[in-house]
């Protein structure tokens, strides 16, 4: 099952967040709101959105702030949303790090697709080959496909989710929960000590000595991180 990309949209007013929402989510992605750029800043770090549509006037801080901010601690995609249509302000826009940018009142149509795009791109951008170890694992993300000493390693589905989600962040702890939320979805079963199970799995299948683990970490107290 292909992961659905999650959009963090965030805008103070409350009609123009419902209708993304809508639109996005019958566009087949998952979305999560923030009204303020306080909360837009935590949920980009416990919510780990694929990109994020951040209003540039926000009650609390400057959408060019919160765009810095974010990028300081992940790379995240990030289109603009703004009213104010001079020149100027776009450029100020692009230079914090954004994306794309489009300037309000617009077409829901053209938003997704323009998150489309910017979405591409990003992919397009990712190695569609990442080697790990002298030659020991080789990752083909477009093709799904994990080699352990050239040879085909096969993982369930959902090993291979989790596996990607925690290669694709190396050095970032993930919590059970956002395992389960990015990776498991409808395999859960309601008990988020399963990710330790198939984290098991996953060890025995990749890692050297599962028994002393060296890519998959855990972090106690937390949940995981992959160390390349």
């Amino acid at each position: 099952m292909k992961q659905s990309k999650k959009i963090l949209i965030v805008d103070d007013e409350k009609k123009i967040t419902e209708v993304l929402q809508a639109y996005l989510e019958k566009a087949g992605y998952l979305t999560v709101v923030a009204y303020d750029g306080r909360n837009a800043i935590k949920l980009a770090e416990t919510e780990l959105p694929d990109l994020i549509l951040l209003d540039l006037m926000l009650p609390d801080i400057m959408g060019e702030e919160v765009c810095q901010v974010i990028h300081q601690k992940k790379d995240i995609p990030i289109i603009m949303l703004t009213a104010k249509v001079d020149e100027s302000d776009m450029i100020a826009g692009l230079q914090c790090g954004a994306d794309d940018y489009i300037v309000k009142p617009f077409s829901p149509r053209n938003v997704i697709a323009r998150v489309e795009a910017v979405l591409r791109r990003v992919e397009r951008s990712q190695p569609e080959i990442l080697k790990i170890g002298t030659d020991y694992l080789d990752v083909n993300f477009q093709a799904h496909s994990i080699k352990k000493n050239n040879e085909e390693l096969h993982l369930t589905p959902t090993e291979y989710n989790i596996f990607e989600l925690l290669v694709k962040s190396p050095g970032r702890a993930f919590t059970r929960e956002q395992i389960i939320d990015f990776a498991l979805k409808d395999e859960f079963d309601g008990y988020d000590r399963s990710v330790d199970t198939y984290i098991k799995y996953l060890r025995q299948k990749i890692e050297p000595d599962p028994k002393s683990p060296q890519y998959i970490v855990t972090i106690y107290g937390v949940g995981y991180k992959f160390v390349p």
